[in-house]
């Protein structure tokens, strides 16, 4: 028996009695690998943290940027390349082949084309008002949420049983150069059916990201820093968020070879084919469970390959005790409001700039300036800080304090969110840099809990599981938009109000709903953490010796 192989000393938790010397065998053991960042008591987090290490981070971090550019981009262009290639909903809105000084503080608010033709400019100019396509309504909403979000969720499931299987690194570096195609492509399209189909795979390709990524960062980083590495992971939702903003409304602004939005897409998708070169080539795949910071996580590691029955029922386990189950429900709820929010921010100041006089392209532009560097900052204060404080009160308090800090985020940045929807800008835009910086601390918070009540060798699909949950609930919810809409117009609400109302219930109404959601679970997780440990050790004496056998 090597230096590096311990016997096991398998104990019945049921009657306490030791397993016989018979049923033991040499392969009985395990295999304990020299972690990449030893986990030493009482070491300085600085310390533990290798430049490696950091570098794949930073990867990761990129990896995650382009996922959520490619993604939102749509949002952000709907509006030219609705007028484009004909979808959604059509509205009255300023006729931009004049100049700005001649339709200004025109009112066009008409719901007919032909009231919509008659609006004049004080009486002096006629036409000043177009109806065309509002880059709204539910092809927009489809597109957007739907049938991106049934494919990423389903695929998530099938990828993560890969990854818990299969070398992880090759996988993801796969999944961005697919995603980043798909993006390419959509640039190129001239019908709708054609985005549907670029939609469908670039869900597929998304899939793979997070589940991946999360679970090579929990075999790189120990679980005093695996919040703060997660947190910083989920930087790439609030810079790749950001950067469409700017990308999507300054380079159609720049109108590139007359092409306007089609640029954008290029430009997003080019960068994706070589970094997921440089993955294959300069990432090392991480040994599994190599962070077992605890000796708790020692006796949940699986010493040998598991049946995918066995697998399917130890990933399952955990989703049907309350804590879990729980934090499914708030983190769909919470996340149903992110969607909402996102695949509206852009069609929102649209109606309202419309309703403010202002013309496509000055609104564009106002929302360009704001939002491509309001997320950034705002929500990469807030999953770091939220990763950061967690990893600090969880050495005093236990894994409960995670839920409190779920908890007093999303109760104190919904106020904030609210702003957003009350003021015009520039206060609506300075609302949003709170709402970011306080409402996101829940991103990394919740994955962090999800990965430490689940065994190691179940993480990638576990995480897998409940990015299934989630986004296949929140990303669904933004369907509810046009009818909510529609009810409140159906009430005497003009368009802009109609919106507007419809946004308070499914925005901020989101983060209190999930608040008092994550309070449920803050009161379970800590028995149900317990009884996890002892069906992992239950887990570990049936399939040895079953093996011995």
């Amino acid at each position: 028996m090597s230096s590096k192989e311990k016997p096991v000393v398998l104990v019945s938790i049921a009657t306490g009695d030791t397993i016989p010397n018979d049923l033991k065998s040499d392969k009985m053991t395990i295999e304990e690998e020299e972690p990449i960042i030893p986990p030493k008591q009482n070491m300085p987090w600085y310390k533990e943290v290798k430049c490696y290490s950091v570098y794949v981070l930073l990867i990761l971090l990129l990896t995650y940027l382009l996922n959520q550019l490619d993604r939102y981009m749509l949002a952000i262009t709907v509006k030219p390349m609705a007028q484009e290639i004909h979808f959604g909903d059509l509205g009255c809105m300023v006729n931009e082949t004049y100049p700005s000084d001649v339709t200004k503080g025109a009112s066009c608010k008409a719901n007919t084309t032909e009231n919509c033709a008659l609006i004049t400019n004080n009486g002096s100019v006629e036409h000043v008002c177009k109806w065309d396509y509002l880059g709204s309504g539910f092809q927009y909403q489809l597109v957007a949420g739907p049938i991106f979000i049934v494919i990423y969720t389903f695929m998530g499931i099938f990828i993560g049983f890969l990854a818990d299987r299969y070398n992880r690194k090759i996988l993801l570096a796969i999944c961005l150069m697919f995603w980043s195609a798909m993006t390419l492509l959509t640039g190129f399209i001239g019908e709708y059916w054609q985005l549907v189909v670029l939609r469908l795979g670039l869900g597929a390709g998304e899939a793979g990201c997070t589940p991946f990524a999360a679970s090579i960062i929990s075999d790189y980083f120990s679980e005093n820093l695996r919040g703060s590495a997660l947190g910083v992971y989920n930087w790439g939702i609030y810079t790749g968020y950001s950067m469409s903003y700017a990308i999507g409304n300054f380079i159609t602004l720049a109108n590139i070879n007359n092409q306007g939005w089609r640029w954008t897409f290029y430009i997003a998708g080019i960068p994706g084919l070589v970094l997921g070169i440089v993955m294959l080539i300069t990432v090392k795949e991480p040994v599994r469970g190599n962070m077992r910071a605890s000796e708790s996580d020692k006796q949940t590691a699986v010493t040998e390959n598991v049946s995918t029955c066995t697998k399917i029922l130890n990933v399952a386990r955990p989703f049907f005790r309350p804590s879990l189950l729980l934090l499914c429900i708030a983190g769909s709820v919470r996340n149903s409001g992110g969607y909402v929010w996102a695949y509206n921010t852009q069609p929102y100041f649209n109606a309202l700039g419309t309703s403010l006089g202002k013309t496509s392209d000055e609104t564009s532009e106002m929302v360009g300036s704001y939002m491509s560097w309001i997320p950034l900052v705002g929500g990469s204060i807030g999953v770091f800080v939220g990763g950061f404080i967690s990893d600090r009160v969880v050495k005093k308090r236990g894994l409960y304090a995670r839920i409190i800090v779920l908890v007093a985020s999303q109760v104190l940045a919904a106020p904030f969110a609210a702003g957003t929807l009350y003021f015009n800008p520039p206060w609506a835009f300075i609302c949003q840099i709170p709402t970011y910086i306080i409402g996101e601390m829940w991103v990394g918070v919740t994955l962090a809990v999800v990965i430490e009540l689940v065994p190691i060798n179940a993480r990638t699909t576990a995480v897998a599981v409940y990015l299934f949950i989630i986004s296949n609930v929140g990303g669904n919810v933004p369907l509810i938009v046009p009818p909510l809409k529609q009810a409140f117009s159906g009430l005497g609400y003009n368009s802009i109000s109609s919106l507007r109302a419809a946004l308070y219930i499914l925005y901020p109404g989101t983060y209190i709903g999930g608040s008092a959601l994550f309070l449920l679970t803050m009161f379970v997780v800590k028995w149900d953490q317990e009884n996890a440990q002892k069906y992992n050790a239950m887990d570990q004496l049936t399939g040895s010796v079953n093996k011995a056998k």
